[in-house]
């Protein structure tokens, strides 16, 4: 399960990290800010997202109306100190999908992500996704267009498939290392630049190099 946790508390979101990931065996992306959960909640999609009410630079019950303004369609569990029925109320009304009142046991959270889980909140993704007559295979990771094919190596396929996700938006370097390097620490942003690079040139050969735009000093895009 990929698992976007969105928690302020320094002690609370190193251990409930530490238990998904060990416990579990999920994969957690920790932030600490509402905004930062809403940039990464924008840029992919997770399984489940928890979400703290209490943030700074947004708290959770905004960040989750917003989300769900934008029709983000991934399950929502709220994190909270609050009890009461109509704090409930609120938090349920903005969008989430479930409310986990603090504090609570790791193997209830753990009960309440499973039964999201469950519930399938995932898009239905396509195969092969045909954009202005180029199609991006999924499953072979290539590019076609009429009767010409070009393999793509797994980083080019995952920036073009994460830049497909999110066509007309901004993606920051901060966001593209997170989603694709990961914890892989000896890689710089100029891995990313270079990827950039490679996968400009492969969709110049259909024409189409200049829906991958530089936003200088900020990261890149994809539009068409």
């Amino acid at each position: 399960m990929n698992v976007l946790l969105a928690e302020d508390d320094v002690k609370l979101g190193e251990l409930i990290t530490y238990m998904l990931e060990k416990k579990a065996n999920y994969q957690v992306e920790w932030v600490q800010t509402g905004e930062d959960a809403y940039d990464y909640a924008s840029a992919s999609h997770y399984d489940v997202i928890i979400m703290d009410w209490m943030m700074p630079n947004g708290d959770g019950v905004e960040i989750c109306r917003r989300l769900r303004n934008d029709s983000y369609g991934g399950a929502i569990l709220m994190l909270t100190a609050k009890d009461a029925l109509q704090d409930r109320v609120v938090g349920l009304d903005a969008g989430a999908d479930d409310y986990l009142v603090k504090p609570f046991e790791i193997d209830e959270l753990l009960a309440r992500l499973r039964a999201l889980a469950r519930r399938n909140f995932s898009p239905i993704r396509e195969e092969i996704l045909t954009i202005d007559g180029l199609s991006i295979n999924r499953t072979s990771q290539s590019l076609q267009m009429d009767q010409q094919v070009i393999q793509l190596t797994p980083r080019e396929y995952q920036l073009l498939d994460l830049l497909v996700q999110n066509k007309g938006q901004v993606l920051t370097r901060d966001i593209i290392f997170d989603r694709i390097w990961g914890n892989e620490t000896d890689v710089s942003y100029k891995t990313i630049d270079a990827t950039v690079k490679l996968l400009r040139k492969k969709l110049t050969k259909f024409e189409k190099g200049d829906w991958l735009q530089s936003i200088r000093g900020v990261g890149y895009k994809l539009d068409t």
